[in-house]
């Protein structure tokens, strides 16, 4: 009879029932965890291999906004520079001084949307056209040797046009971008951040870090489209080296699973560059030749041979308060999402649970970083790396000097102008190829934590399915009425006021780990059973820097800096 027994316990299990995976604080199976070092020789490559795959959101971002703002080859290639300096400049003090994880730290997409709104303001609309005023300048001149070297002066002048408009723009994202960076060196290095993150769950986390990465899935296959006999070798090459042979091989060494991405883009980039010289794409469309060509990019020949990105190279930023809150609020998403990112990042690295104040901490120093895009000029702002979390997972090595050698890749190859454009230019489809994989890393590192929930719950079931749905629904409703109309939702007089509104609601980690946030807690908290469903009890013992040896080994900042800025 069902609840028999004199003791009113439940019955002990057989012992050929099958018995569940123990939950586990730190991921086992990592072969290089945050403060054990491959050697050097491997460290290098693995770094090399890191600074490769930033590279993608490092080049595509400043060629969709470059050309918008006015600018030309030229301005691209500098902006590409200076993201990449940045970055180098913001992981390694990331890694040193913030979180300590090994989070790459570069340019946002979630700071494009408000980048555009900029761009398209009114007073950028009253810029007269170049090509008009140059050849207005031509007629009026109405001198015989102008005239006869009109074609080559026009096209000088147009550039210069075009230069101006660029720095008028690139100088307002800067001021944006300056004032937004406010919000999160204030949410950080208050501690106010820590008290909303000790609120968080593991129940409440699935959401936000499953999303992070998942929710990033019209930057991957769709990618891989735009050149199919590119994208795809891509994409199945790297799945067969990286998954199968190394379970065929048994050479115990690693080198394929681990060195995946260098060996396959090298091996695709060979063939899409034979595929270019060989004439394939001689009389095709336009926009395919972009995709698929590999001297399109314009980078190689536009960058400078040497050059160092310095502070208010574009001029004075100019301040507008509607776009500072804009970008503000662009900074807020942002601070949502490298949350989840650095949890990700902390999985794959086999450390334990962030505790609140290191991951304050770090969203302190990566507001720092989007200061220094704003004095830089990058034109966009910096968050955490999600194709690189997804990297630590593929490699499994968690280790922080790596990444600190890719940030000095990143510097290296910024200033080398030249020889970094020629890695720069390599196809988007190769690019999105790797990010199938590595979003789909980072979002089942995000469905990891359900180990610790009490999945037979109906309050976890809701919790859980609800935030996933409303977070994948929403912003798919935001961005269909922005794709079919030209303006989101919510549209008024005041561009600042809409992006506001509408830029939160685009992004799906942001949407689903507020209302997964929400209502884990604020929905029957006070049953005694709740706290064990949520998995609160977990991270209980993480609340505080010193309550786990362990934090202090990979949390702790360098130079017994801990002494004169403690962590609680």
């Amino acid at each position: 009879m069902a609840g028999g027994g004199g003791g009113g316990g439940a019955p002990a299990p057989k012992a050929d029932e099958p018995q569940p995976h123990p939950p586990k604080d730190q991921l086992p199976n990592v072969s290089y965890c945050i403060t054990s070092p491959p050697p050097w020789p491997e460290a290098i490559l693995l770094g090399f291999q890191h600074y490769l795959v930033m590279l993608g959101t490092t080049v595509l971002i400043p060629t969709s906004l470059v050309p918008q703002m006015g600018g030309g080859n030229e301005e691209k290639a500098k902006v590409i520079q200076t993201l990449l300096f940045v970055a180098g400049i913001n992981t390694l003090v990331q890694t040193l001084f913030g979180s300590r994880l090994p989070a790459v730290i570069g340019g946002s997409y979630t700071f494009v949307p408000t980048t555009i709104s900029i761009i398209l303001a009114g007073r950028f609309n009253d810029e007269p056209d170049p090509i008009e005023v140059c050849m207005t300048a031509i007629l009026a001149l109405n001198c015989a040797k102008l005239i006869h070297h009109s074609l080559a002066w026009l096209l000088y002048c147009i550039v210069n046009a075009g230069a101006k408009k660029f720095k008028k723009i690139m100088r307002a994202t800067q001021g944006a971008l300056i004032v937004a960076s406010t919000l999160q060196i204030v949410l950080g290095f208050s501690g106010l951040w820590r008290n909303v993150a000790r609120f968080l769950s593991p129940l409440s986390a699935v959401p936000l870090v499953s999303l992070v990465g998942f929710g990033l899935y019209e930057l991957g296959f769709p990618g891989v489209a735009q050149c199919v006999e590119i994208g795809l070798p891509e994409l199945v090459l790297l799945v067969f080296v990286s998954q199968f042979v190394p379970h065929v091989l048994h050479s115990g060494k690693h080198v394929f699973d681990r060195f995946s991405v260098l060996f396959t883009v090298a091996i695709v980039w060979l063939y899409a560059y034979i595929l270019t010289v060989g004439g394939a794409y001689n009389h095709v469309k336009h926009k395919t030749q972009i995709t698929c060509r590999t001297d399109r990019s314009g980078l190689v020949d536009a960058a400078p041979w040497i050059r160092v990105p310095y502070p208010f190279q574009w001029g004075a930023p100019s301040f507008d308060a509607g776009e500072a809150f804009a970008m503000m609020m662009a900074s807020f998403v942002a601070l949502v999402e490298s949350s989840g990112a650095f949890i990700a990042v902390y999985r794959f690295a086999s450390a334990t649970p962030l505790p609140p104040s290191i991951l304050s901490r770090g969203i302190g120093w990566q507001g720092v970083g989007i200061l220094l895009s704003g004095l830089f000029g990058t034109g966009i702002g910096s968050s955490v790396s999600v194709e690189n979390a997804g990297l630590l997972a593929l490699t499994r090595v968690g280790s922080r000097r790596v990444v600190q050698i890719s940030a000095g890749f990143m510097i290296f190859f910024s200033i080398l102008g030249k020889f970094g454009a020629v890695f720069a230019s390599i196809p988007p489809p190769i690019v999105a190829a790797l990010y199938c994989l590595f979003f789909a890393y980072v979002g089942a590192g995000g469905l990891s934590f359900l180990q610790f929930c009490n999945l037979n719950s109906f309050r976890t079931k809701f919790v859980l399915g609800f935030s996933i749905f409303l977070g994948l629904s929403i912003p798919q409703y935001f961005n269909e009425y922005t794709a079919i109309n030209g303006f989101g939702p919510v549209h008024t007089g005041a561009r600042w006021f809409n992006d506001i509104v509408n830029v939160p609601f685009q992004s799906k980690a942001f949407v689903a780990g507020v209302i997964a946030y929400f209502l884990d807690n604020t929905l029957h908290k006070k049953e005694s059973a709740i706290r064990k469903d949520r998995g609160k009890h977990w991270w209980d013992k993480y609340r505080s820097f010193k309550t786990d040896t362990r934090s202090e080994e990979f949390y702790s900042l360098p130079f017994n800096l801990n002494k004169y800025f403690p962590s609680v």
